[in-house]
């Protein structure tokens, strides 16, 4: 599994961030923007997604790996 990818708020503008680093991979004048080119190096990653709403706390995560324990059912 690879390095989880977030897209977070950087001032007016929106980022993404691989877990671990200070600085953004990439910054983009929308969300939308952020969360499409985060999601996809997600994808690429084998890794999650985490999703950064305007108040700053977390609103959403998917994962595009193996989860190591996955849920029965």
């Amino acid at each position: 599994m690879g390095e989880n990818v977030y897209t977070v708020k950087n001032g007016e503008k929106w980022g993404s961030r691989k877990e671990g680093a200070s600085r953004l991979s990439k910054e983009f004048d929308t969300q939308s923007e952020a969360i499409k080119y985060s999601r996809e190096q997600a994808q690429k990653n084998n890794s999650e997604h985490r999703i950064q709403g305007k108040d700053g706390k977390f609103r959403a995560a998917d994962s595009y790996g193996k989860d190591p324990y996955p849920p029965k059912g």
